[in-house]
Order: C-alpha cells, then structure tokens, then sequence
C-alpha cells in the first residue's frame, strides 16, 4: 500500500539559458520540435530530491539513492508538482505539470551503501583541449578527465536559489545540496568535447556522504556504453564524486543523448 505525501510545488528555471548547450535555447530547441528551451535535467532532479531529504533529513546527504528517468521537457517559468508517495521503505517520484508526467523516479535509504574503492577510479586530468564531439569522444571503456570544482557559500545560495530550494539545511550548516553533484557529471561530458545540442535522459546517485561547500569536488568517469538507439547516440558513464582527493561523496550513473538523430542524419 503507497501514501501519497502532500506535492513539492515548484516554479521551474532554465539556469542554462546561455549555456554552450543550445538545447537550452528557445530557438534551438523549437528547432528540435520542442516548446522551448529545457530546463537541465541536473536541476529537475535536483527538485525530486527535495521530498527525499524532507522525509529523511541529513541522513539522506549521507546515505540516500535516488534514480530519475526524465519523460518530457520541463520549460522556464513552468509550475510543476514534485509528487511522492511511500512504497515500502522508499518514495516513488514524480514530476508533473499540466497533467503530464515529466520524470519518474524513486529514492531510498541505503542501510550500508557499498562505497567503491578510490583505487577502482583513477583521477584523470582534463583533456587540454576539447575537439569536436565524435564516436572516439566518448569511446567504451575511456576514462573521462574534468576540472575539479568548488561551491564556497555565496556559490551554494546561488545555486539553491536557482534550483528553488527551500530546505535550510543545506545554508544552515554548509552543506552542498545532491542537485550539484549532478552538474558536475555534465561538466565530465562538456569537459571532455565540443558538443552541440544534447540531452541528459536519466541518472542514479547513491550517496555516500554529505559534501560540505568549501570541499574541491571531482567526478572520475568511465564511459560504460557508447550506443545508437532509435537514431539518437547516447553516451551511458559511470563515476564516483571524491571531495579532496580522498572521500567519496556519491556513485553515480548518468545517460545522456551526446548527438540527437536530428543532428546525425544532418
């Protein structure tokens, strides 16, 4: 039997308006048979983990997994509903507007999460210069470099604010909110080519720690599928997020469109 929790209402925004990726254009996107530009998928779930740590609290930072599966676009200045309902020990996830369903997911609390050896993801340096995406981008099996990351405080609330946060927790006690560990596993596919429009599809993140914002943050990716599917080419990775070098903070795999089937047969 599921209990359905009171919805998470939120007015969406597309923080990536001027992003290198135009599929957060109005124009581009419109091109794409879109209504506009997408807001990120990084940030949609960034707003499904937000009834996760509602419902467990920090240990959710520490030892949560949340899985989203992104179904439709969610657009700038949107009011969409963040649902969840209690099924077993965990939360079944939702995301709609207008009566459409937009992300699916769920989220649970690991009893012991299985942390992988720091040993098993070697650190790679960022390429020094990026070519355009291709096939040998994002070959099987490569490992993927990118620049290590910061969120000092003044950072952290403009994130929050972007992503619409309301929890205090995160300020109240310098923690960095699940949603940024996300938009670092994008930084790997930005860091590593020149792309043009494209389309993060879907993600799970276990949690192993919670981040703290003066942590230097980096993702070290493994490129686990490399595939054409009903056109489009999807890039599937891999990765553990260390905080210094030491620590990791979250497991996480990430699915992405790298060249949407408009751009192949073009």
């Amino acid at each position: 039997m599921t209990q359905r929790i009171a919805p998470y209402r939120v007015e969406a925004f597309n923080t990536a308006k001027q992003s290198e990726n135009k599929m957060h254009d109005d124009t581009v996107a419109q091109k794409f048979g879109f209504s506009g530009g997408l807001v990120p998928g990084v940030d949609v779930l960034a707003y499904m983990v937000h009834p996760a740590v509602a419902h467990w609290g920090r240990e959710f930072l520490e030892r949560g997994l949340i899985e989203a599966r992104f179904i439709k676009p969610v657009y700038d200045g949107e009011t969409v509903d963040v649902t969840a309902e209690q099924a077993g020990d965990g939360l079944k996830l939702g995301v709609e507007g207008k009566s459409d369903v937009r992300a699916s997911g769920s989220a649970s609390l690991a009893a012991f999460p299985v942390v992988p050896a720091l040993t098993d993801y070697p650190e790679i340096p960022a390429v020094a210069k990026r070519l355009p995406v291709s096939a040998d981008s994002y070959a099987q099996d490569k490992w993927l470099g990118t620049a290590p990351r910061v969120w000092p405080e003044d950072g952290l609330a403009e994130y929050l604010d972007e992503v619409r946060e309301t929890e205090e927790m995160y300020m109240r006690e310098g923690l960095v909110h699940p949603g940024v560990l996300q938009r670092i596993m994008n930084k790997v596919l930005v860091d590593n080519a020149v792309l043009g429009p494209w389309i993060h599809v879907g993600s799970r993140m276990q949690l192993l720690a919670a981040a703290s914002v003066d942590d230097e943050l980096v993702a070290r990716a493994k490129v686990t599928g490399n595939y054409e599917k009903k056109g489009h080419r999807f890039v599937e990775l891999d990765a553990l997020v260390v905080a210094n070098g030491i620590t990791p903070v979250a497991h996480c795999q990430h699915v992405a469109i790298y060249q949407p089937r408009e751009v192949v047969a073009a």
